[in-house]
């Protein structure tokens, strides 16, 4: 930008040249249209000028103006700026990036702008303090992840044809496959018996595509498979009957079968009460080896005491997994879809007769999916061998919301 001192001796100047332009021209013995004719020329002449200064000016601006986006141009901009400008400049920008930091929480960085930033940091050693728009921890996590790119592209390998022949591969592949049981140094070992020195690392790398990686130990899904026949569950249903009163039905479950052992009906579910329901659930010895439970209070000392008595042993479910305890939940899903949401519920005795009906039906005339589309409680088959000949009856359950249909006699 031009000075304003300049500016003024630049004004001063023209202005005295036009003026003895017109004492020149003036000074000839001219008419008096030639001397209007020769003042409208100059002054277009004088409009001219001032625009071509107006031009030249803006023009200059430009030129000398740095980008905006341009780091290097603005680095050699401040080259020549002094100390106090510097420091009114850097507060100026600083308060606007406060500004900015209010209205916008997460900032897009390109590529670049995060290397920058990374090159930047290293020359500054206030760098934690200058940081406004990303959190030192973000700047160190970029550091980290160039350094990894970095070091990715070093230690790449040269040739990507690989050393050892395809045959041994494939035979890395194959043994793999067929041992699950058999490690990295297992198979290494098992090669130099054939006299093939390859060594650790470059097995893992082919054993990859052969092998899917599975969890050490045995899944929760494995072991309820494997105790099945000796496992039960329990849990609590709550129910809301129609003056909005809460009511808790309680269900014994076996996990072979899906037969439900035992079901209870209280509107106050305390610690006593729920033992109670495992001493009627378990008579004259007939006691599962495990009981999968919930981390509900209502399972309290006096639960845990008769069921080490009866030589139960207690599984807790971890916090919010209900799949731990699949099969129970699935048939508390049944009861409400099948049952309690097409029922108004008025009183306690009333649910206790629905539910049992509901179980007796369950356990005798309700096939299951995950027991090959059978019944928990098999029922006899008929001996007669004329099928087409028998009329098919259809009892009604529930008042005739399920039916269980049977062959006559």
């Amino acid at each position: 930008m031009i000075p304003a001192s300049l500016q003024g001796s630049m004004k001063r100047a023209y202005n005295q040249k036009v003026l003895l332009c017109y004492q020149t021209l003036f000074a000839y013995d001219l008419g008096k249209g030639e001397a209007a004719s020769v003042s409208r020329i100059l002054h277009h002449m004088k409009q001219l000028a001032y625009f071509c200064r107006q031009l030249l000016q803006r023009r200059l601006l430009n030129w000398t103006k740095p980008l905006r986006d341009s780091l290097l141009l603005g680095t050699i901009r401040d080259l020549s700026q002094g100390k106090a400008e510097l420091l009114a400049e850097n507060a100026l920008l600083r308060q606007q990036l406060i500004i900015l930091r209010r209205q916008i929480k997460r900032p897009a960085c390109t590529t670049a702008d995060r290397l920058l930033l990374v090159l930047l940091a290293r020359a500054v050693r206030t760098w934690r303090q200058a940081l406004l728009i990303v959190q030192p921890e973000t700047l160190l996590r970029w550091h980290r992840q160039a350094f990894r790119v970095w070091w990715k592209r070093r230690s790449k390998a040269t040739s990507t044809t690989p050393k050892i022949s395809p045959e041994v591969i494939a035979l890395i592949r194959e043994l793999a496959e067929n041992n699950r049981l058999w490690g990295a140094e297992r198979i290494r070992g098992e090669l130099l018996k054939l006299d093939i020195r390859v060594c650790k690392r470059t097995i893992q790398k082919y054993m990859r595509h052969a092998r899917i990686t599975r969890p050490r130990g045995q899944t929760w899904e494995t072991f309820l498979r494997n105790h099945a026949k000796d496992v039960w569950a329990c849990d609590f249903l709550q129910v809301t009957d129609l003056f909005f009163r809460s009511l808790f039905a309680f269900f014994i479950i076996e996990l072979t079968s899906r037969r439900v052992i035992h079901v209870g009906v209280t509107r106050f579910p305390t610690d006593a009460w729920t033992a109670q329901q495992l001493r009627e659930a378990t008579p004259y010895g007939q006691t599962p080896k495990y009981l999968i439970r919930d981390n509900d209070s209502r399972f309290g000392p006096c639960f845990s005491r008769v069921a080490a008595t009866s030589s139960i042993k207690i599984l807790k479910t971890p916090y919010h997994v209900p799949r731990a305890n699949a099969i129970c939940e699935r048939f508390l899903g049944s009861v409400r879809r099948e049952c309690l949401d097409h029922m108004l519920i008025i009183h306690e005795k009333q649910l206790h007769c629905i539910l049992n009906a509901y179980v007796a039906y369950f356990n005798r005339a309700r096939p299951h999916q995950g027991i090959q589309q059978q019944t928990p409680e098999p029922c006899v088959p008929s001996l007669s061998f004329h099928y087409e000949r028998e009329k098919i009856i259809a009892v009604p359950i529930l008042g005739g919301l399920h039916h269980n249909y049977q062959r006559g006699a």
